[in-house]
């Protein structure tokens, strides 16, 4: 049997913490930038969040080897 391979598209979009969490970013935050978002959304859309707890075994999946 082979081996399990990590999800390469996947694993340059999340990323695990000490604490076992998975850390992600937003999305929409990289054109479009000066004309149709406030300074709101640009300034949330920066910062990184965490995975739904419903999704995080899935994406733990894909990225653990």
């Amino acid at each position: 049997m082979g081996k399990i391979k990590t999800h390469k598209a996947s694993a340059k979009r999340f990323s695990v913490t000490g604490s076992g969490k998975v850390k992600r970013y937003h999305s929409a935050h990289r054109h479009n930038l000066s004309t149709n978002k406030t300074q709101k959304q640009k300034r949330r859309l920066r910062s990184a969040d965490y995975v739904s707890p419903a999704m995080e075994a899935n994406v733990k999946r894909l990225i653990m080897k």
